[in-house]
C-alpha cells in the first residue's frame, strides 16, 4: 500500500507542476468493461467514426469481487455519436468448465453500446446514454446508464447515473470521474463508479511514433478504497486504428460549383444606336467584283492542310490515352472519337478490386490529361465481362477543373450503356485491347472457424489457407474452383474433437461454373451449378435475380437453389431467400432484410446493417428462425488497393475477408450455433463481382467524388 500511495503522489506532484492551461483535446481511453471512460465508470465521449479497437486488462469482475483475469475488448465508431464493443470476460484461458477443477470459474461473452445524444452545442457539454451486456442469455454484466461530459482546459469532467443488478455495485447509482491531461502523452483519472472510489494514470503512445499505423494506451489503476478487490493495482492496454485509410473522413470535401450570375439586358445609348447606322468599311479581306481572287486557292488549301494536322494529333492523342490505359492494367480497352467530337472510353477493371471507383477516377483522370486542350463531351464505360456496369458523362473543361480546383463537376451517370451505335466513329485500334477471357486469375485468403467464450476456452479455431482460381471464359461467364490447405487447428477443432464438423479441411471446397446477363432495367441475372463442398458435399444449382433502382438507392434480390447429395439423392434441400436493401449512399450506411428458408432449411427473417469506411465495414445482425441471435462482424480487404496486372496470368489477395461473432438471446442459456440463418456464400455472385460489393451506382458515386480525384493523383 506504500508503493501505491507513493506512485499516486508522484503523478499528482507531476501533474501540478505543468503549467499548459491552453484547451486541447483529450485522449478517449477505454475503461475494462470496453466502453469510453475511465476504470469502471464511461464518459460522454464516444469513439470516433471508423475507429476500432482491441484491448485487454487483467481484472476480472465475479461473484461481486474483482480478481487476476482476463478481459478481451473490441469496440467500434460505427456512426456519429454511435459506439459498439464486445467483451469476453473469462477466469482462465483454456482451463475446461465443465471440469470439477475448474468449479467456480467463469467465461462470459457480452456487448455493449452507447450513443451519443446530438444537437447539444459541443461548447455546453455532451451527454451519452449506453447500455453493458444487454440482451443476452447470461447478463452477469448488464448495466444502464446516461452520462454527461464537459471539458475545461485540461481536464474532462464527467457524472452520470446507473442502474445495475451486478454484486460489486458497479454503476448502480451515482457515479463521477475526472481525467487530467497536462502531456498529450499522460492523464490522471480518478473516478467514483458508485461503489468505491479508483485512481491510476494512463499513457498513449502518439500514432505518428508508430508510423501513423495505430495509437497505443497503457493504463492502471493504482489505488482502490474499494474492499471487493484482492489487489488494489490493474491494467490494461489497447490498440486503437482507423479500419480504413479510405473512409470519407480522410479525403478534402469538393467544392460546390460556383453560382453563374444571370446575364444583365444593357440597352445601347442614341451614340451606339447612331454609331451602328453609319456605313462601315470594307473588310480588307473583301474583294471587288472585277478583281481576280488570287488568294482563295492557298486559303483553301491551308485549311485542308490544318485539318489534316488536327485530326493527326487527335488520332494521336486517341492511341496515347489507349496506350496509357494498357499500362495502368485495364482489359477491354476501346478508345474513340465519333464525327459530333463524342470521346468515348470503354474498359473493364482487374487491377482496382477492392473499389471501382478508382478505376473509374484513374481513368477520367488520364483523360484529361491526354486531352489537356480540349471541351469534348466524354463518355465513360465501365464493363465486367462485358456485363454493362456503369457508365459516365461530363465535358473536358468542366472535369479538368474538377481536377485542378476540386470544384463539383457536372456528371451524368448511369448503370445503363446510352449512344453506343453511335455511326462514324474513329476507334484507336482496330479491336480491344488485352482481353479479359481466359486469363486465370488466382486469389488467397484465410478461411477461419472459430468459437468465443465457451467453457472449454476463450478462443478455439480451425485456419485454412484458401485459393479461388477464376476464369471467366465469354460474355458474362466463367469457372471458379475454391480449395484450401489446412493450416493449424486448437486442440477443440481436431478429428475426434468436439467441434470437428466446423474443421476446415484440406481439399476442394467449392467448383462452379456460372452465366450471368445484364437484362433491361437495370436487371442481372446470374445462374451457378457445380460442387458445393463447404456445404458437406452437395452438387446444386442457385439462381440468383437482383433489380436496382436507377440510383442505387433500393435493390431486390431473390436467390433460389435446390441441392443433391453427391453420393446419394436422399437428401435434398431447397434454398429461397428474398431480401431488400436501402442505401444511404451519403453516409455510407446499408440496410438490409432478408427472409425465406435459409440452408439449413430454417425459415424466418433476418436484419443487417453495415456500416462502410471505405473499402472496410461492419456490420450489426439480428436473426430469428429457428433461435434468435445478434451478432457484430466485419469485413476488410487483404490485397493491396492496386493489385498486380493480369497479362497471362493474375494472383491477388481478396477484396473482402469477413468475420462475425454471434450470440442466442432471449433464453436461459447461451449455446452455440453454428447453422441457424446461414445464407448461401460462393466467390462469384453479383453484388461481389459485378456491383462492386453492393456499391456501384451513382448514388455512390456522387458521394464520393473527392476519392475519384485522389485516385487519379495517387495511381497517375
Amino acid at each position: 500500500m506504500t508503493y501505491n500511495k507513493t506512485a499516486l503522489a508522484a503523478f499528482c506532484a507531476l501533474s501540478a507542476s505543468t503549467s499548459a492551461f491552453a484547451e486541447q483535446p483529450i485522449n478517449h481511453g477505454i475503461a475494462y468493461n470496453g466502453f469510453t471512460g475511465i476504470f469502471h465508470t464511461p464518459s460522454a465521449s464516444v469513439m470516433d467514426k471508423g475507429v476500432v479497437d482491441i484491448g485487454y486488462s487483467n481484472q476480472l469482475e465475479i461473484r461481486g469481487k474483482y480478481t487476476d483475469g482476463h478481459n478481451f475488448t473490441f469496440s467500434a465508431g460505427l456512426f456519429d455519436g454511435l459506439e459498439v464493443s464486445g467483451r469476453i470476460a473469462s477466469s482462465s484461458m483454456h482451463d475446461n468448465l465443465f471440469s470439477s477443477s475448474s468449479r467456480g470459474q467463469t467465461r462470459d461473452l457480452s456487448f455493449n453500446a452507447k450513443y451519443q445524444i446530438p444537437f447539444i452545442p459541443k461548447d455546453w457539454f455532451s451527454l451519452a446514454v449506453g447500455a453493458k451486456d444487454f440482451g443476452g442469455a447470461a447478463n452477469n454484466y448488464e448495466a444502464f446508464y446516461a452520462v454527461a461530459s464537459k471539458q475545461w482546459w485540461d481536464f474532462r469532467f464527467s457524472a452520470g447515473v446507473g442502474t445495475s443488478d451486478t454484486l460489486t455495485g458497479q454503476l448502480d447509482g451515482a457515479f463521477a470521474g475526472i481525467e487530467y491531461q497536462p502531456f498529450t502523452w499522460l492523464s490522471v483519472l480518478a473516478e467514483h463508479d458508485a461503489e468505491a472510489f479508483n485512481v491510476g494514470a494512463r499513457v498513449t503512445v502518439p500514432k505518428e511514433w508508430l508510423y501513423d499505423l495505430a495509437t497505443v494506451s497503457f493504463n492502471t489503476r493504482l489505488y482502490s478504497n474499494t474492499e471487493l478487490a484482492d489487489d488494489d493495482v490493474y491494467w490494461g492496454v489497447n490498440i486503437s486504428m482507423p479500419l480504413s485509410d479510405e473512409a470519407q473522413a480522410n479525403y478534402t470535401p469538393v467544392q460546390p460549383a460556383p453560382v453563374q450570375p444571370a446575364p444583365v439586358r444593357v440597352q445601347p445609348t442614341e451614340t451606339l444606336r447612331n454609331k451602328a447606322q453609319e456605313p462601315q468599311p470594307a473588310s480588307v479581306t473583301a474583294y471587288s467584283d472585277n478583281q481576280p481572287n488570287i488568294n482563295k486557292q492557298p486559303a483553301t488549301v491551308s485549311s485542308t492542310t490544318e485539318s489534316i494536322q488536327t485530326e493527326s494529333a487527335t488520332n494521336q492523342q486517341l492511341h496515347s490515352l489507349k496506350s496509357a490505359l494498357v499500362n495502368d492494367g485495364f482489359e477491354n480497352i476501346r478508345v474513340g472519337l465519333s464525327s459530333a467530337q463524342l470521346l468515348i472510353v470503354e474498359f473493364e477493371n482487374s487491377v482496382f478490386n477492392r473499389n471501382e471507383i478508382d478505376a473509374l477516377g484513374l481513368v477520367l483522370g488520364r483523360i484529361t490529361e491526354h486531352f489537356n486542350h480540349s471541351d469534348n463531351e466524354f463518355v465513360v464505360r465501365l464493363s465486367k465481362q462485358d456485363i454493362p456496369q456503369l457508365q459516365i458523362k461530363g465535358r473536358l473543361d468542366n472535369y479538368r477543373r474538377f481536377v485542378n480546383d476540386n470544384i463539383t463537376p457536372d456528371l451524368l451517370i448511369s448503370n445503363e450503356f446510352t449512344d453506343q451505335d453511335l455511326p462514324t466513329v474513329k476507334w484507336a485500334g482496330n479491336a480491344p485491347s488485352t482481353s479479359p477471357y481466359f486469363v486465370p486469375r488466382l486469389s488467397f485468403t484465410p478461411s477461419l472457424a472459430t468459437t468465443y467464450a465457451t467453457e472449454l476456452g476463450v478462443y478455439d479455431y480451425s485456419l485454412a489457407l484458401q485459393a479461388d482460381l477464376h476464369m471467366p471464359l465469354w460474355y458474362g461467364a466463367g469457372i471458379n474452383v475454391t480449395g484450401q490447405v489446412n493450416v493449424h487447428d486448437t486442440d477443440h477443432f481436431e478429428k475426434g474433437k468436439i467441434f470437428q464438423n466446423s474443421r476446415q479441411e484440406t481439399g476442394i471446397k467449392r467448383a462452379i461454373v456460372y452465366q450471368t446477363f445484364a437484362l433491361p432495367f437495370n436487371i442481372y441475372n446470374q445462374t451457378q451449378f457445380g460442387l458445393y463442398q463447404d456445404y458437406f458435399d452437395y452438387m446444386g444449382i442457385t439462381n440468383e435475380t437482383v433489380w436496382q433502382s436507377p440510383e442505387g438507392r433500393h435493390k431486390l434480390k431473390a436467390k433460389l437453389g435446390y441441392f443433391e447429395y453427391k453420393d446419394y439423392n436422399t437428401d435434398k434441400r431447397d434454398y429461397s431467400v428474398y431480401s431488400y436493401r436501402y442505401f444511404w449512399a451519403e453516409k455510407d450506411v446499408s440496410f438490409h432484410v432478408s427472409g425465406g428458408q435459409f440452408w439449413n432449411e430454417d425459415s424466418g427473417f433476418k436484419l443487417e446493417t453495415k456500416f462502410w469506411f471505405g473499402d472496410a465495414n461492419v456490420a450489426l445482425t439480428y436473426s430469428n428462425t429457428t433461435i434468435e441471435k445478434v451478432g457484430i462482424g466485419f469485413s476488410i480487404p487483404l490485397t493491396s488497393r492496386k493489385d498486380m496486372d493480369a497479362g497471362n496470368w493474375q494472383v491477388k489477395g481478396t477484396n473482402s475477408w469477413n468475420h462475425s461473432v454471434q450470440t442466442r438471446i432471449g433464453e436461459s442459456h447461451n449455446q452455440l450455433d453454428f447453422g441457424s440463418a446461414t445464407t448461401l456464400r460462393s466467390s462469384i455472385d453479383i453484388d461481389k463481382n459485378f456491383l462492386n460489393q453492393d456499391r456501384l451506382s451513382s448514388s455512390y458515386v456522387y458521394a464520393h467524388l473527392a476519392r475519384l480525384k485522389e485516385a487519379f493523383e495517387t495511381f497517375k
